[in-house]
């Protein structure tokens, strides 16, 4: 008989995404007490017990702040989030937030919702008012995107076929996204040099050490006069202060984000959305399926595609027996493992072995059953976080 695996929901699910989860082998809820695995949205993990049974965690969305990453990593818990599966709805959003501060279009619903419908000199109030809120069009343009990954793709691209001019900039572009990049996009080699020659300034990348105010009051003073910040990429990308700063002087005309604070929220050129960025039906129904399906994958076959903690390793079943390893990335490990295994009679049909910084993750095709006390042994060895046998049938 297969081997049954009990899911947790800490949150809200497209049915469509648990759907992948085929209910003969799966059962999932919001109270299962020993899950194998958890799915999660927003819930916030950090304060969380999480059971010692816990074998990966799926995130139905692209950032994992939510979750303890460190910690799961650990104890050899892969964390999987589902990156470019509202990427479309995301650069949607972007689309709108340019259009609205291009053509100053809160400032002119604002206008329009203080007018008094039962007043005879609304309409001409409204072509006298028309004045004020008169912006550009988006053609001709310039528009920079910063982080050319799913998102800032799909986002370079729509701006191109509505006639902007495109300017990149990714100092670590993967492989994947530069093939799916348009020639038409220039590159430019520094975010400075972004900054000068852009009109709107659209940021795509993670929140890391790394990119924690990237946009701040050292380099905003480079923006062209006028130009328009948009942030649909987390909160702590761009210097609040720093814009708001820019703002008052003029140097910038609008600042569009998706993240609402006490700062920013009362000044008349902001424009702040409530976290709409993947808030379709669609985004969510996508990123739902994704991470179920890899989650899927991970449990029956070891299988890892986009973890956060742990490299990408997926090998096809070349046998009905697997034994997969999380590791700490050191010397030998691979030997070892190899000599547990040769002691036990086992003979190696297949084998994969990848590392992501202080992380490895091993799997190993053998040609008969693995006994319990070979798992043992494996796990005893020094480094090892985890081990899992996976038989196609018990």
């Amino acid at each position: 008989m297969a081997t049954s695996f009990q899911v947790l929901i800490l949150n809200q699910i497209s049915a469509n995404g648990l759907k992948r989860l085929p209910a003969e082998r799966y059962t999932s809820g919001k109270s299962i007490e020993s899950p194998d695995a958890v799915l999660v949205r927003s819930a916030d993990m950090h304060k969380m017990d999480i059971p010692a049974s816990v074998r990966a965690i799926g995130r139905a969305g692209a950032g994992t702040n939510n979750i303890p990453v460190k910690a799961m990593s650990a104890r050899g818990v892969p964390v999987f989030n589902a990156p470019g599966a509202n990427a479309n709805a995301v650069k949607e959003l972007v689309i709108a937030g340019m259009l609205l501060a291009a053509r100053n279009l809160r400032g002119a619903m604002d206008f329009v919702g203080k007018l008094d419908p039962a007043d005879p000199e609304m309409e001409k109030k409204v072509e006298d008012g028309k004045k004020t809120y008169a912006g550009y069009e988006l053609a001709g343009r310039t528009l920079g995107v910063v982080g050319l990954g799913k998102i800032g793709c799909l986002v370079a691209d729509a701006a191109l076929k509505l006639g902007m001019n495109v300017l990149g900039f990714d100092p670590e572009i993967t492989v994947d996204a530069a093939w799916s990049l348009s020639s038409q996009v220039r590159k430019a080699a520094s975010l400075n040099e972004l900054l000068k020659h852009a009109d709107f300034i659209s940021v795509h990348v993670p929140l890391l050490d790394a990119t924690r105010n990237m946009l701040n009051a050292d380099n905003i003073t480079h923006l062209k006069h006028g130009a328009v910040i948009l942030n649909f990429s987390r909160d702590q990308i761009v210097d609040e202060q720093a814009v708001l700063d820019a703002l008052d002087g003029k140097k910038l005309a609008a600042y569009v984000c998706d993240f609402p604070s006490a700062r920013i929220n009362a000044h008349p050129k902001v424009i702040a959305l409530p976290h709409l960025g993947a808030s379709t039906g669609e985004a969510e129904e996508n990123c739902a399926i994704m991470v179920a399906e890899q989650l899927r994958d991970y449990l029956e076959h070891g299988n890892i595609q986009n973890a956060v903690n742990f490299p990408n390793v997926v090998m096809p079943r070349e046998s009905n027996y697997r034994v997969a390893i999380a590791n700490a990335n050191v010397p030998n490990m691979v030997g070892q493992i190899s000599t547990v295994m040769a002691q036990a009679g086992l003979n190696i049909h297949n084998m994969m072995n990848k590392s992501r910084g202080d992380m490895a993750y091993t799997l190993v095709d053998v040609d008969s059953s693995v006994p319990q006390q070979t798992i043992n042994a494996i796990a005893a060895i020094e480094g090892v976080l985890a081990v899992r046998f996976l038989p196609l049938e018990d």
